[in-house]
């Protein structure tokens, strides 16, 4: 298996597991939200979403200077989390698609450049942090139901 492929399987698998754990999500809790500050629940779902359509502006410019992203979100009401992940799912297709077109010396070669954050990463390494990221938020959620004592949705098969 080539690296892109393993790295593509990651992202799917990943999603698969936050399906789960979306679809797993009482309406009445999506927008609770554990301080003023923080996302809610269904904030916190867009902004997974949104991001693989910036993580992939990002790698396809090898990079961010800094500044603010204009996506198919922007304007768009937060309405529920079945509508945030339908609008979602061609986006999240098509950047599968994009990273399907890199070669293996792409992945080494391009260098991902994020001044904002004073980021120098090679391409795999920047497409691996995608899923990450987005564990990362599954990990959040989990959080924020267990603080709701809501039951949790087994995402580990």
């Amino acid at each position: 298996m080539k690296a892109i492929e393993l790295i593509i399987l990651n992202l799917e698998e990943v999603r698969r597991r936050s399906l789960i754990l979306w679809a797993g999500i009482p309406t009445e809790a999506a927008n609770w939200r554990p301080d003023a500050e923080a996302m809610s629940i269904i904030e916190m779902i867009r902004h997974v979403l949104s991001s693989d359509y910036i993580y992939n502006i990002i790698a396809k410019n090898h990079g961010w200077e800094g500044g603010e992203f204009v996506t198919p979100w922007d304007g768009r009401p937060l309405t529920t989390i079945a509508d945030e992940i339908a609008f979602a799912q061609p986006h999240h297709d098509a950047v599968l698609e994009d990273f399907r077109k890199y070669s293996e010396q792409e992945l080494s070669d391009i260098i991902i450049v994020r001044e904002d954050r004073n980021q120098r990463r090679k391409l795999g390494d920047y497409l691996l942090r995608i899923a990450y990221h987005e564990s990362v938020h599954t990990g959040n959620i989990l959080t924020y139901l267990r603080t709701l004592n809501i039951d949790r949705p087994n995402i580990w098969d």
